[in-house]
């Protein structure tokens, strides 16, 4: 059986931006045929941004997806800010954009940051989520947080781990999330650029199994790293304003929502005990374990699992 991959590319067919209060705008789009089958794309990060590959993970005939930036990065304005920018403002956000298209629910899908807000969004508005289509669970517990950016994954990746030490001092290294808050919120706008490449690139080099310049390099360009850098240390230094354990907790909340777990083996960033343990606490999520991969949608047994969901959630047969 071939592995499927992504749908050929599409434009959207509407566009706009969104006022959501407190100063922020976010642009959202959608894509495939209007009054399809219903749902929303999630980006990670936070501070991620869609791209145009992220429309081609649903079939067009069969979707219509909206996908959009989240407060603070790719086209929503303004750019990198984290004024009322928190995982209950999204979740806000994501209800304005389903009540704003009238639908009554729609197929929610998110991969690593996107796992974590969809989860939130879901327990707290399970009767508008039809279905769940998850990639690389994360929780924000404080031990996923360490194993990334204090001690962990620094064992695999010692090489990438000294550039990501580098801007910082040895006598800050004991919290190093802390140490590049104070240098990401810098008034000087080097140090900030500095400490958000260092930052971006940690991440874009480790959440693939094998190297892919591809799929890493946008992380070292300025304009990203900056808003990827900023928003996703300011999201991690507060846990998400989640309870520690809140999201596999609250799972029984996802009761009756029938969805997909799809997590690669070696996922560095986003260990899989954690999609281990939210399949045991939501019957409904059947987890997949993708053998050979690790953390990127991009990866080819990812992508496959992830359009073998959505295919069948829109009724599709194999």
């Amino acid at each position: 059986m071939s592995l499927r991959t992504l749908y050929p590319e599409i434009e959207p067919f509407e566009s706009g931006m969104l006022d959501v209060g407190d100063g922020h705008s976010i642009y959202w789009e959608r894509a495939g045929t209007r009054g399809a089958k219903p749902a929303v794309f999630l980006h990670g990060g936070p501070g991620g941004g869609i791209s145009p590959k992220h429309r081609r993970l649903f079939d067009p005939t069969l979707y219509d997806v909206v996908l959009f930036d989240q407060r603070g990065c790719g086209r929503s304005t303004p750019h990198a800010e984290l004024e009322a920018n928190t995982t209950w403002h999204l979740v806000a956000d994501i209800e304005r954009l389903r009540e704003k298209f009238g639908f009554d629910k729609w197929l929610v899908f998110g991969g690593s940051w996107g796992s974590t807000l969809a989860l939130a969004y879901a327990e707290r508005h399970p009767d508008r989520v039809s279905e769940l289509v998850l990639r690389g669970i994360y929780t924000l517990t404080r031990a996923e947080l360490a194993w990334y950016y204090q001690f962990g994954v620094s064992e695999m990746f010692p090489d990438k781990w000294e550039r990501f030490l580098a801007p910082i001092p040895e006598g800050e290294r004991g919290d190093l999330m802390a140490a590049y808050r104070r240098r990401l919120t810098a008034d000087d706008r080097s140090v900030q650029i500095e400490a958000a490449r260092a930052w971006s690139l940690w991440e874009g080099e480790t959440i693939t199994l094998l190297p892919e310049p591809e799929t890493s390099g946008k992380f070292g360009e300025d304009d990203f790293a900056i808003a990827f850098a900023r928003i996703e240390n300011h999201f991690f230094v507060h846990a998400g304003w989640l309870e520690e354990g809140q999201l596999i907790r609250e799972a029984h909340r996802l009761k009756g929502i029938p969805g997909v777990i799809i997590h690669g083996r070696y996922d560095m960033p986003c260990p899989l005990r954690y999609a281990w343990e939210l399949a045991k606490a939501w019957p409904d999520g059947k987890l997949h374990i993708v053998e050979g991969a690790g953390h990127a949608f991009s990866e080819p047994g990812i992508l496959d699992r992830l359009i073998r969901a959505t295919d069948a959630f829109a009724g599709k047969a194999e």
